[in-house]
C-alpha cells in the first residue's frame, strides 16, 4: 500500500484536500486500496482552514512510512513565516519518501526548507515572483501547471493539484488508470505539466455576451481568416462598432487577442501531440511556419521548437 501524507498548516486551502478524491478514485479503479491517504500536521488534532473549517490530523512525528508527502497551501505565503517546527520536519521526512508534493503556495514551505534550492518549481502564478526574488536558487517557472524534478513535485495554485495528482497516478498505476480516474471525475482533460496557467479566454474576460459569443466563436474556426468583418457579421454588429465595443471590454484589439488565442492553440498542439509545425501552423490559422516562429518570439519570447523540446523534456 502507498501511504499519502497531507502536511497541513493553520490558513491551508480546502481546495488541497480536494486532490484527495484522485486517489480515493484510483482505488476504485484499481480494484483494491493501492493508496492510503491521511491529513498530518506538526502537533496533531484539528487544523483550521483558511475559511475557518477544522481538519482533524495526526501528529507529523508519528506518522508510519509515508511514501509521498504533499505540503498543502496557504492562503498567502507572505503574511507570516513557516513555522520552524514545521520546516524541521519537512527537512527531516523529505530524505525518507519517494517523493515530496506541494500544492499551490504550499512551495513555499519546501522553498523554506531547503528542498528546492537548484531545482525547478511552480507555484501559484500570483507568488511565482516572490518566490523568486526570496530564493534566486530557484528556477521557479510561473506558467506551468506542474513540475517534476527529480523526487519533488510543485503544482501551480488550486485546480493544478488535481493534475498534480492524476500524473502520480499515472505515474504509480499507467496512463489508462489515470485515464479512467480524470473520466469519473468528469475532468475535461488531464493536463501536461508543460501546460500554461492562463488562459486567454480567461485573460480577455469580456463584460457582455455579445463579446464573450464571438470570441467563442473565434476559438472554434481559428484555422480561418476571422477577419474583423467575419467577427461583427457572427454578432450582427458593424465592424466599426464591434472593433469599439471590443475594445472597450477587452482592452486589447481584435486583431491582437485573435492571436493571441492562435498561439494559446498552437502552443497547446505543440506541447501535446507530433503533430509537424507546419500542420500546427495551418490548424491554428498562421499563414505558415515561419509567420508562427514570429509570433512566438513575440509572444513567448522563444520559437516553437523550443517549446515542443521543453515539453518533450
Amino acid at each position: 500500500m502507498h501511504r499519502i501524507g497531507f502536511l497541513l498548516m493553520d490558513g491551508f486551502q480546502v481546495m488541497a484536500l480536494a486532490t484527495q478524491s484522485v486517489f480515493e478514485y484510483a482505488n476504485m479503479v484499481a480494484g483494491e486500496p493501492f493508496y492510503r491517504v491521511e491529513n498530518y500536521s506538526v502537533n496533531g488534532g484539528p487544523v483550521t482552514s483558511s475559511m475557518g473549517m477544522a481538519v482533524e490530523t495526526r501528529a507529523a512525528g508519528t506518522h508510519a512510512a509515508v511514501d509521498t508527502w504533499v505540503m498543502a497551501g496557504v492562503g498567502n505565503p507572505l503574511e507570516a513565516p513557516v513555522p520552524e517546527a514545521m520546516l524541521a520536519f519537512v527537512r527531516k521526512a523529505a530524505p525518507r519518501a519517494r517523493r515530496v508534493a506541494s500544492i499551490c503556495t504550499g512551495a513555499f514551505v519546501l522553498a523554506e526548507a531547503g528542498l528546492l534550492a537548484g531545482r525547478r518549481a511552480t507555484t501559484h502564478w500570483a507568488y511565482a515572483r516572490a518566490m523568486q526574488r526570496s530564493h534566486p536558487d530557484i528556477r521557479v517557472e510561473d506558467d506551468r501547471i506542474y513540475i517534476v524534478d527529480g523526487p519533488i513535485w510543485t503544482s501551480a495554485g488550486m485546480t493544478a493539484g488535481l493534475d498534480l495528482a492524476l500524473a502520480m497516478v499515472e505515474k504509480d498505476l499507467g496512463a489508462d488508470t489515470a485515464r479512467s480516474v480524470a473520466h469519473k471525475l468528469v475532468m475535461y482533460q488531464r493536463r501536461s505539466g508543460g501546460q500554461s496557467q492562463h488562459s486567454e479566454l480567461l485573460d480577455l474576460s469580456p463584460k457582455s455576451d455579445r463579446i464573450q459569443s464571438a470570441l467563442d466563436y473565434a476559438r472554434k474556426h481559428l484555422g480561418q481568416p476571422l477577419t474583423v468583418e467575419d467577427l461583427a457579421e457572427t454578432v450582427h454588429l458593424s465592424p466599426r462598432q464591434f472593433s469599439r465595443i471590443f475594445t472597450a471590454e477587452t482592452g486589447q484589439s481584435p486583431a491582437k487577442a485573435i492571436e493571441s488565442l492562435r498561439l494559446e492553440a498552437a502552443r497547446l498542439m505543440i506541447e501535446q501531440s507530433r503533430h509537424p509545425l507546419d500542420v500546427v501552423a495551418r490548424e491554428t490559422g498562421f499563414r505558415d511556419r515561419r509567420h508562427m516562429r514570429e509570433a512566438f518570439v513575440r509572444g513567448f519570447g522563444i520559437p516553437p521548437q523550443a517549446v515542443r523540446r521543453e515539453a518533450r523534456t
